[in-house]
């Protein structure tokens, strides 16, 4: 089956919401694997800070049928598609990663171009596949974390385990 990964992310209640996003994966993918989860200030726009982790997931799903289960479950937890791109999240999840996809897949490009622009999404991917090969560089996400001159701060986050 095809390794996926997922960026997650949340600045509005964002320990129950990202709690709540890793169970529901968790309970319809099966084994999962989630990354340190980091705080980071919000990009784009004045907001609260955001939660922000990396999950990888095994899927027989197609892109576009994946695609549409994460908006799925982002419009389950709230989500108002009515906002700015750059705005306040119960919940946003991105596919970073598809296998080792290179183009545009059901209108989807991967990898996902974001990787390598924001420490928030290229550091729990380092961290949870550290010697992956990204597709678009031939390069490995640690090595790509290692070189990273773009805003670095971050700091690492536990989830309260009383908002589950």
């Amino acid at each position: 089956m095809p390794e996926v990964y997922l960026g997650l992310g949340s600045n509005k209640t964002p320990d129950h919401h990202l709690s709540l996003a890793i169970e529901q994966l968790a309970a319809n993918f099966g084994a999962i694997e989630v990354s340190p989860i980091y705080r980071s200030k919000a990009v784009g726009f004045l907001g609260d800070d955001f939660l922000n982790a990396v999950v990888r997931i095994q899927t027989s799903l197609s892109v576009g049928d994946l695609k549409r289960f994460m908006t799925e479950l982002e419009d389950a937890c709230g989500r108002d598609r009515s906002q700015p791109k750059f705005s306040d999240r119960v919940l946003d999840i991105d596919i970073l990663l598809y296998d080792d996809y290179h183009g545009v897949f059901d209108g989807l490009t991967l990898p996902r171009e974001e990787i390598g622009h924001y420490a928030h999404v290229l550091r729990p991917l380092a961290d949870i596949a550290p010697t992956l090969i990204a597709p678009d560089h031939g390069q490995t996400y640690q090595t790509l974390w290692d070189a990273f001159e773009g805003d670095r701060s971050l700091i690492l986050h536990t989830l309260d385990s009383r908002t589950k």
